[in-house]
């Protein structure tokens, strides 16, 4: 019966609606769709006896405990959950053979390019300072993220956080990087190796940022790839209060996520830092009669002024509150 869920290449492939059951704990869970597959697997919605999980089968039993021991460490990163909670490990039996598999918290939100279109330009800042305070604490521990894009992130709430969902290519710091998309690679682009430190992270979020700008992506031209990605941010408005920090990123000119991420804070602080009032009617000089007395009709325009300008006023504090919450929620 199980046979016909599977694959016949030596890679385990589910099937909408397949029942499995560990080999070791027992565990039964029912295939409910495909969430994605990477290098190292495949990763699936599953029904269990606690509700819905996301479940990953692997190829390879050392990459799969590999990821198990990540997530086990990101439980442990100074009390913050980074990623998602482990939930259970074990081996599927088939006919094809015996895969690894393990099982974990399924994150609900919704993509960060998504998010961002949705909710409006002024995310990205604090989205971007909440990323960083999460992988300063990774590097502290002594991990490089590695594969880190858009696909891989999520955001969830309120309040909004992002949650890392796929580390499959977290790799120990000084060790060669094993997953990478090329677009947020600085091999790829020509600016850097491919060693896991934490400046390769701090790249792939500058290269993060511009993805949310140009969601399509795009393919490098020519060889001084620095000046056609400048070329890039400058024609973006959206990346205008963060190109200064999105350029050093990508030349490796931090030394910590912290560093840029203290940066990050400076750009989004001047960025909702209101400098013109659109109050129609504020730039023009007020008229007066012969008598030197305004007439009903300026009293009222005055009047109307005043009224926008005080819930000007209220909308800014309003939203200097939110975004200092925001701040709060992600120390």
């Amino acid at each position: 019966m199980m046979k016909n869920s599977f694959s016949k290449n030596q890679v385990c492939k589910l099937q909408t609606g397949a029942k499995i059951v560990g080999k070791w704990h027992q565990h039964p869970y029912k295939i409910v769709r495909s969430l994605g597959a990477g290098a190292t697997g495949s990763v699936y919605l599953a029904d269990s006896a606690n509700g819905l999980v996301a479940l990953k089968v692997g190829m390879d039993s050392m990459s799969i405990t590999s990821e198990v021991n990540v997530l086990k460490h990101f439980s442990k990163v100074q009390g913050q959950v980074l990623g998602p909670s482990l939930l259970d490990v074990d081996d599927l039996v088939t006919s094809e053979g015996t895969f690894p598999f393990y099982v974990m918290e399924y994150l609900k939100g919704t993509e960060l390019i998504e998010y961002m279109q949705n909710k409006g330009a002024e995310w990205l800042g604090i989205l971007m300072i909440q990323l960083l305070g999460d992988l300063d604490r990774l590097h502290t521990a002594g991990w490089v993220f590695g594969d880190l894009k858009p696909d891989n992130v999520l955001i969830v709430g309120p309040p909004a956080r992002i949650r890392w969902l796929d580390v499959g290519g977290t790799t120990l710091v000084g060790r060669s990087i094993k997953e990478y998309t090329e677009f947020f690679d600085r091999g790829y682009w020509g600016l850097g190796s491919r060693k896991a430190e934490p400046s390769y992270d701090l790249f792939a979020v500058g290269m993060m940022m511009i993805n949310c700008a140009y969601p399509r992506r795009f393919e490098k031209q020519g060889e001084k790839t620095l000046s056609f990605l400048k070329q890039k941010i400058d024609e973006k408005a959206l990346l205008a209060p963060y190109q200064h920090v999105i350029l050093k990123a990508l030349q490796g000119k931090y030394e910590s996520a912290l560093e840029m991420r203290k940066e990050m804070v400076k750009a989004v602080s001047k960025s909702t830092t209101y400098k013109h009032i659109p109050v129609k009617g504020a730039s023009h000089s007020k008229k007066k009669t012969k008598t030197g007395k305004k007439t009903p009709r300026q009293k009222g325009k005055e009047k109307k002024s005043s009224y926008f300008i005080e819930i000007f006023l209220l909308s800014s504090f309003l939203l200097l509150a939110y975004i200092l919450y925001l701040f709060g929620q992600m120390m």
